[in-house]
Order: structure tokens, then C-alpha cells, then sequence
């Protein structure tokens, strides 16, 4: 039976491989790896060959003759590499062959860049918030945001001085930054500044970001429907936290989700929306200057740097927006139609919750959501009341009924 080992090599210098792992290299019959990883390991006596996509590892593993052959992979074997793939492959291999085909499989844990940057910054890691964006379109703000240390491996588009000019841009430019630049070799560099003080520097591709905010937003809330009193209000309406707490239920948002508020008011809803897709966006749609004004003080009074406030009258202003999971129509001045036929346009499986006093508002949004197929639709009328003071006794206060439609969302 053939053994292969997949072996975790670390950052790529030989001094970051573990006794296994270099015991296993000198052992084997081949190589094969990335071409920098392979050459790093000139001792080594078996043959060799050049690969990076486990498919192309994979296929030859199975057309070699030698019976013990090392696969060397970068960092750790559990931490963002290609053995998860190739190891899925040779299973899916077994599950066909005879037993006297079959391929021994055996991982050899390394170093991963996590571990041995935190270790030269002298910093615990176990608290770090893990983000890839190598190769992969990854949230940046978001964790940094929430967590006081959060890694980053990067990538080519997502080069650790473009890390920082995105946090720069969210109001997160006094986020500490601490960039790992080729890692173990002889030229390694350590850098550290504020992410304003580092987005305007050019780092290399070969590198590794750790950011700590010691201001980051734990939201412990679990809850929503914040009292109204935390919200800047001035001359615009606002959705109540009554009928904002049953909304918010209605949307269901999750943490990564994308979601626009379209006719945001004050933007006591948007900012719910925010602390709710903590990972995601929202977009705070609003055609009144007050009205925007008082979105963005909410905004920084919240410390929020996931909630943008957008400009214009929807249908038009939605235009520019990406794809939305979740959509929010707390006024839309007669076009309602036209924003949903936007909205899905945009995500045939957006999920929507309007908002109504009127019977009229009521009627068009069962009309338009019906008619866009997003039947059945959910309705909900809410009666609230309020107590207040007359004299020594207490009075309840009627609230105007609202009545809350739901639709789309559901697989098709």
C-alpha cells in the first residue's frame, strides 16, 4: 500500500519544520510541493515534483511508483491549506479501489503564520477573531469592529496596505496594525502603526496583518428594540421601538447579510440593521437632508462603521447598491412598485418587510409583493400603547396601529 504523508512545513524557512516533519522529508522515496517549498529541502534525497492545486498533487501521487512520498504543504495542515482538498481526494480514491490499491494517508502538523507571528509580537493568539482573504472575497471591517485582535492572511488583491485604507475609510484609521512581511526568511519584517499611519506604504505579497482595536464593540445585546431615548431624533419621524423590535424579528438578519433601509428617517432601524449584520452592510436610503444628517450622528454615536447612509429617491438611489439579503421599506413616496421590482431584480430571494399606517399603504404592499410572486404574504397589525402621567395616577396612551407585511425569502 502507498503512504503519503501531507507535512505542514511552516512559514517556508527549513528552521520552522518540526523534527517529523524533517525526519518524514529525508525519508521519503518523493517530493512534492510548491517549488520554493520543494527546493527549500536540497538534503533530501528522494524525486522530485512541482505542484500547487491539490487535483494536480493528487493525480501524481496516484501515477508515481514510489511507495513513500511526502507531500509539503505551507504552515500548519489545518490552517487554510490545500490538504483538506487533497485529503478529500485520496478518500474519495479509497472508497473505490481494492484494499491492496488503497492509499495510506497520515498529516504532520507544522507552524502556522498565526502562531509564529503572534509569537514575535508576544501576543496570545487564542482571542484572535481568523479571516482569509486569500484567493477569497472576505468581510475586513466587520471583524475588526467587534474584535480586539483580529488576523488576516492576505492575498494578492487584498494586500495588507489595502487592509488598512479600508479600515481608514470605515473611521477605524487608530486601529493598531501589526503587518508580518516574508515570514522566517532571512529578509522577515516586522512593521507597526496605526492603520492611517500604514495605508499609505506598500508591503510585500508574502504577508500577514494582525489588527487590535481596543475599542472594539462586543454587542452583547442580545435583544433588540432599543428604547427610543438612545436614538438623535430632531424634526424627522421615527419608527418606534415597539413596532422596531417586531420589524427587526420580521427580517431575520443575520450576521453577514447585506440590507438596505429605504426611507431610513432618523435611522433608528438602520442602526438595529448594523448592530444585527455586524459582518455585513447596511444601506440607509433617505431623500431628506435632515433625515441623512441624523442617520450618520446615529451612526457615530453607535460607533458603527457598517451602516452607510445613501443619498436620493429610491428607485434611482438603489441602483448603485449591491445585491441586498434583506430589504426594509419604511417609506417609499408612491413608488413602490418600482423598488421592488429593484429589489428583485437585484436578489429574486430577498426577504421584505413593509411597513404601513394607511389601509391604502397596506393594499399596495400585499398587491406588489402578490404580484411579484412573492405570495403568500405575512400581515401583521400591532397595537401599542404607552403609559403617561395625569397627575398621581397613570393613563394609557394609544400608539398609531401599524401594520407590518412580510414576503419574499423563501426558496423557490
Amino acid at each position: 500500500m502507498k503512504k503519503v504523508w501531507i507535512v505542514g512545513i511552516g512559514m517556508g524557512n527549513p528552521d520552522t519544520v518540526t523534527v517529523r516533519g524533517k525526519q518524514i522529508i529525508e525519508e521519503s522515496q518523493a517530493l512534492i510541493g510548491a517549488r520554493r517549498m520543494v527546493e527549500s529541502f536540497p538534503q533530501a534525497q528522494g524525486q522530485r515534483g512541482f505542484g500547487i492545486l491539490a487535483e494536480d498533487i493528487f493525480g501524481w501521487i496516484k501515477d508515481r511508483p514510489e511507495q513513500k512520498i511526502a507531500v509539503l504543504m505551507s504552515g500548519d495542515v489545518g490552517f487554510y491549506s490545500g490538504a483538506k482538498k487533497l485529503s478529500a481526494l485520496i478518500a474519495g480514491y479509497n472508497h473505490g479501489a481494492e484494499p491492496e490499491q488503497r492509499i495510506e494517508l497520515e498529516m504532520v502538523a507544522g507552524v502556522s503564520s498565526l502562531q509564529y507571528f503572534c509569537a514575535k509580537l508576544c501576543l496570545s493568539w487564542d482571542d484572535a477573531r481568523i479571516v482569509s482573504l486569500h484567493g477569497r472575497e472576505g468581510n475586513i471591517c466587520g471583524p475588526v469592529q467587534t474584535s480586539r485582535k483580529t488576523f488576516f492572511l492576505t492575498g494578492s488583491d487584498h494586500k495588507a496596505e489595502l487592509i488598512c485604507k479600508s479600515l481608514t475609510e470605515a473611521g477605524l484609521g487608530d486601529v493598531i496594525i501589526h503587518v508580518g512581511e516574508r515570514l522566517s526568511y532571512e529578509d522577515e519584517r516586522i512593521t507597526t502603526g496605526t492603520a492611517e499611519d500604514l495605508a499609505g506604504r506598500e508591503f510585500d505579497t508574502l504577508a500577514v496583518v494582525l489588527a487590535e482595536n481596543s475599542r472594539a464593540m462586543e454587542f452583547a445585546r442580545c435583544a433588540h428594540g432599543l428604547a427610543d431615548g438612545r436614538f438623535i431624533r430632531g424634526g424627522v419621524p421615527m419608527t418606534k421601538q415597539e413596532v422596531r423590535s417586531v420589524t427587526l424579528s420580521k427580517l431575520c438578519i443575520e450576521e453577514e447579510d447585506v440590507v438596505w433601509d429605504v426611507g431610513a428617517g432618523t435611522g433608528s432601524v438602520s442602526v438595529e440593521m448594523a448592530l444585527l449584520a455586524r459582518q455585513g452592510q447596511v444601506y440607509a436610503v433617505e431623500m431628506d437632508p435632515e433625515g441623512l444628517e441624523l442617520i450618520r450622528e446615529n451612526s457615530r454615536a453607535f460607533g458603527l462603521c457598517n451602516l452607510r447612509a445613501v443619498a436620493g429617491r429610491a428607485p434611482e438611489a438603489l441602483d448603485g447598491l449591491p445585491a441586498p439579503d434583506k430589504v426594509f421599506l419604511g417609506g417609499t413616496k408612491g413608488n413602490m412598485e418600482a423598488i421592488l421590482q429593484t429589489v428583485f431584480e437585484k436578489n429574486r430571494k430577498a426577504l421584505v418587510v413593509v411597513n404601513a399606517i394607511a389601509l391604502e399603504t397596506l393594499a399596495e404592499a400585499v398587491s406588489c409583493l402578490t404580484k411579484a410572486g412573492r405570495a403568500p404574504v405575512d400581515v401583521v397589525q400591532l397595537s401599542a400603547a404607552r403609559a403617561r402621567e395625569a397627575g398621581r395616577y397613570h393613563m394609557m396612551t394609544g400608539q398609531n396601529p401599524v401594520f407590518i407585511i412580510t414576503g419574499g425569502g423563501a426558496e423557490e
